[in-house]
């Protein structure tokens, strides 16, 4: 059933890295990293402006069709959680946020070799298999 399954990679950011990738400054010394995103067709968004465009698009168009706009809500009001997800960036490849092993296996190791060289503090990988994503709030 594994081969089933898509994948999310997000990287936990130094506070320098995640304010030059916020900004959308064109750093001389996060070249590697932008060479990394441009080899696998692949972007990052930061996962606190990610919550705050869902906790945005929830009230424009009727929170009942967001399940999970209470948890996202609180997320973005508390200054700690603010703090911590400011510096974790999702990455999309070809636009999407969630792919394929094959492609989730080569960018996890790209951006792992790179790690510290250039701010990036941790690679996490998600999937998409619901009993490793429990409801939250259930």
């Amino acid at each position: 059933m594994q081969g089933t399954w898509q994948f999310q990679l997000r990287i936990d950011a130094s506070a320098e890295l995640a304010a030059a990738l916020r900004e959308g400054l064109a750093c001389p010394e996060y070249e590697a990293l932008y060479d990394v995103l441009r080899r696998h067709d692949a972007t990052l968004k930061c996962q606190f402006d990610a919550f705050t465009d869902y906790v945005d698009e929830a009230e424009r168009l009727g929170r009942d069709a967001y399940p999970l706009y209470r948890w996202t809500k609180a997320t973005v009001e508390n200054p700690e959680r603010k703090a911590k997800y400011l510096r974790v960036f999702t990455v999309y490849v070809d636009g999407d946020e969630v792919y394929g092993a094959d492609v989730a296996d080569a960018l996890q190791l790209a951006l792992t070799s790179l790690g510290g060289a250039v701010g990036i503090e941790g690679v996490v990988r998600f999937d998409t298999n619901p009993a490793n994503n429990p409801r939250i709030g259930a």
